[in-house]
């Protein structure tokens, strides 16, 4: 009778820790579903600016945005400007042949007339909106062209 209470009891206490245990909430904070994650890029060029220019510039924007998160993360790499890089930087909303105000200004890291930038910041569920909508584009002015000299619509993929 002692041993049939004792497996009992041990029966109990097995039962009772997996019970504990399934009930617990894992922190999946960390854990993405494939389908909130979206590729996002662009190819920049003159004949993109608006106004067209005669630079011979080209540049590329590529990353990805997590709708979970809302963090966009970018990089962004371009070469044969007029000159160094000024400034840089995504704009929003704007559909292709529109302007729109800077929404995010890149960290340039210049090599003459190439360079890189890289960053992530979180969007507003308007800019996610807008993001989604190829309503975002990414340029990079120079000295010689001020208003901008390479420009790429930014397009979000999964």
């Amino acid at each position: 009778m002692k041993r049939t209470i004792t497996r009992f009891s041990a029966s109990i206490l097995t039962l009772s820790f997996l019970v504990f245990l399934s009930a617990c909430n894992k922190d999946d904070n960390n854990n993405t579903p494939s389908d909130d994650i979206y590729n996002i890029n662009a190819t920049m060029s003159s004949a993109n600016e608006v106004p067209v220019n005669a630079s011979t510039g080209t540049g590329t924007t590529t990353g990805s945005y997590n709708a979970t998160t809302n963090t966009l993360t970018y990089s962004v790499s371009w070469s044969g400007l007029t000159g160094t890089a000024t400034v840089g930087h995504f704009h929003s909303p704007a559909v292709a042949g529109a302007n729109a105000s800077p929404l995010v200004y890149f960290n340039l890291i210049n090599s003459g007339n190439s360079g890189t930038a890289t960053g992530s910041i979180k969007l507003t569920d308007a800019q996610e909106a807008d993001l989604l909508a190829g309503k975002f584009y990414s340029n990079i002015h120079t000295a010689a062209n001020t208003g901008g000299e390479i420009r790429g619509q930014v397009s979000a993929s999964k």
